[in-house]
């Protein structure tokens, strides 16, 4: 298995039915982490609820489940951080099968022009990401991409897309893992580190592959620029 696997999922816009089955999906495919490109920002939240919900078999919420959810919270906040570009460690594969509030520690994700958190100063409306060596951009609408993320990055990844696709420009490219709702096919991707490059692959919900494995051959000469 590749070092680094990171699951996309992008446009879900409330069907939290196919988030979770774009999830399940990647995670069984080895996706150790993950990248939510919006197209509804608050779907994560909503999502991890619901799956905290079906953890405790629907009962209410306590005050019991308040406090063992904030020392569970200060646990995962205190731990030293770690570089993303690093493997993941076999407790957090465990965790990722455990309790949902840890699930969303291995999510990075993006919000919408349309969101709230679009407008918030607070939060990126871009992020960046490294996978290996290679640094890659996070952004909801390609559009919002400025010339020094077009500078600085080699790997682009999008969503606001009806299909997975994949596109090189020169050295750089622009993938997206298609939409979660509101298209004709419900669609995730996957991505591979395979020594120093990247294979992209897209899938259906069900498990067929829609964009076959196809190699992201980086070159490296290109350098960060800091303004």
């Amino acid at each position: 298995m590749s070092q680094d696997v990171i699951g996309l999922l992008s446009d879900s816009h409330g069907d939290l039915a196919a988030f979770d089955a774009a999830y399940e999906l990647l995670r069984g495919k080895g996706a150790q982490r993950f990248i939510f490109l919006g197209g509804r920002y608050t779907d994560l939240d909503e999502w991890i609820l619901e799956r905290r919900e079906r953890s405790r078999g629907g009962r209410e919420y306590s005050g019991a489940d308040f406090i063992e959810d904030v020392a569970k919270w200060l646990a995962v906040t205190e731990q030293k951080p770690r570089p993303r570009s690093l493997s993941v460690t076999d407790d957090d594969l465990k965790a990722l099968e455990g309790d949902p509030l840890l699930v969303r520690e291995h999510f990075l994700r993006t919000p919408e022009r349309d969101s709230l958190q679009y407008r918030d100063p607070a939060i990126p409306r871009k992020m960046l990401d490294m996978m290996g060596d290679t640094l890659c951009c996070l952004v909801h609408d390609k559009n919002d991409l400025s010339r020094d993320d077009l500078v600085n990055a080699l790997v682009f990844i999008h969503g606001k897309e009806s299909e997975p696709k994949l596109v090189q420009i020169g050295p750089r490219y622009f993938l997206t893992p298609g939409r979660l709702a509101g298209a004709a096919e419900q669609t995730c991707a996957l991505l591979e580190r395979e020594d120093r490059n990247v294979r992209y692959t897209a899938f259906r919900l069900d498990g067929k592959v829609v964009v076959e494995p196809q190699l992201l051959l980086l070159d490296r000469r290109s350098k960060l620029t800091i303004k």
